[in-house]
């Protein structure tokens, strides 16, 4: 499947006449997030570069860049490599380097994709001059930061930084610059502790980025990006670009950091009741964990949304109601504990959307969006998203 954006006979289906369960995009919704976030870094004049983990589909891909192609993320060489076929050229891996990886790069990178790659050791440098050797082609790099503790990378002051700048040009590689993930920000809920992780993600970068420097190395990107703190951070003096991906649909993890509302969400998974237990105050869907995801992501917040939080065909939120439990094909709704709502009527064969506690988890679960629109129950067009590593 290439990927459409016109109707054909196959998507002229309604959501009363979708096969259950399946992944539904508001393309309205898109839309907003997109330019909510591209408008918020051209006022500060930063450099946005999409980070496509999230959609993995070139359709999405075009609306953040309606005109053509421009500057991505990506997190698998799969990913890469399907850009690239549509058209894609400016890209960051932002995966630790491995062997096998950085010799698959390399043939991207020979096939004339600026593909730039991520690593933190000078093993990882030598591995890659190697490999940019085998293949006939000079490597790009972006040195890793941990500016958190979430993660990988070099703290800012740590010697083994510079010894790594001069690893890769040894080896005959370009430093791209420095990259660093506000990780930690997911666990975060109020707009102080957010603005606070903006700041701390920039200055760190900037910290590195400036030792590079003063060390003699070029460092011309100093690349930044979580979603909390893209929406949340003021100064970025010294930042060059900013790097983001669930922005594009939101979910009710970023819902509870307090990064957007549930009206901002784009993606939900369509389900059909298939039984009721009023007993025990269940209604039983055919979406299970197969199609919603294991992600408990909200669990660790202040409000736990289950496996996902559940709205009427039309894209309403029923208030409480989420989906408590899930096997692999079954999900169970009921009114979280401690609610005074009720249970909703729903009968065998209604239809409800569940919204995504982590949208890239759940949105891996499917082949393609089903895209629709606020003001209609018409899909509008299936667009494929791609899959694997």
């Amino acid at each position: 499947m290439s990927g459409t954006d016109h109707k054909t006979s196959e998507t002229a289906a309604t959501l009363g006449r979708l096969a259950t369960p399946a992944l539904l995009l508001d393309k309205h919704r898109l839309d907003c997030n997109l330019a909510r976030l591209s408008s918020r870094m051209a006022e500060r004049g930063v450099v946005l570069r999409p980070h496509m983990k999230t959609a993995k589909s070139i359709d999405v891909a075009r609306r953040a860049y309606p005109s053509g192609s421009g500057p991505i993320t990506v997190s698998s060489l799969a990913e890469a490599e399907y850009f690239a076929r549509h058209g894609f050229r400016d890209m960051t891996y932002a995966v630790g380097l491995a062997p096998h990886t950085a010799e698959r790069a390399m043939r991207l990178r020979k096939a004339g994709v600026d593909l730039k790659v991520l690593l933190d050791s000078p093993e990882q440098a030598r591995l890659l001059g190697a490999a940019g050797r085998a293949a006939g082609v000079a490597p790009t790099a972006f040195i890793e930061i941990d500016c958190d503790g979430h993660r990988g990378g070099l703290t800012a002051n740590d010697p083994k930084l510079i010894a790594v700048a001069v690893a890769l040009g040894e080896a005959g590689a370009k430093l791209a610059g420095i990259l660093t993930h506000a990780g930690e920000s997911y666990s975060l809920f109020t707009p102080e502790a957010l603005a606070a992780a903006a700041e701390n993600e920039r200055a760190v970068a900037v910290a590195a980025a400036e030792a590079l420097r003063a060390a003699g190395h070029q460092c011309p990107i100093v690349s930044v990006g979580s979603t909390p703190t893209a929406h949340f951070a003021e100064d970025l003096t010294g930042v060059t670009e900013m790097r983001a991906g669930v922005y594009m649909f939101f979910d009710l993890v970023m819902h509870g950091v307090g990064v957007c509302t549930t009206d901002d969400i784009a993606i939900s998974v369509l389900t059909t009741v298939i039984g009721t237990k009023p007993e025990k105050g269940w209604i039983l869907v055919d979406a299970g964990w197969m199609a919603l995801s294991r992600d408990r992501g909200t669990a660790a917040q202040r409000v736990d949304q289950g496996y996902g939080l559940v709205c009427d065909v039309a894209g309403k939120v029923y208030p409480d109601l989420i989906a408590s439990q899930a096997s692999q094909e079954h999900g169970i709704l009921a009114i979280r504990p401690g609610s005074a709502h009720a249970l909703p009527n729903l009968p065998i064969g209604a239809k409800v959307r569940i919204l995504p506690n982590h949208a890239c988890a759940t949105a891996s679960q499917h082949e393609l969006y089903n895209v629709v629109s606020a003001s209609s129950d018409a899909i509008h067009a299936r667009w494929p998203r791609m899959r694997g590593w």
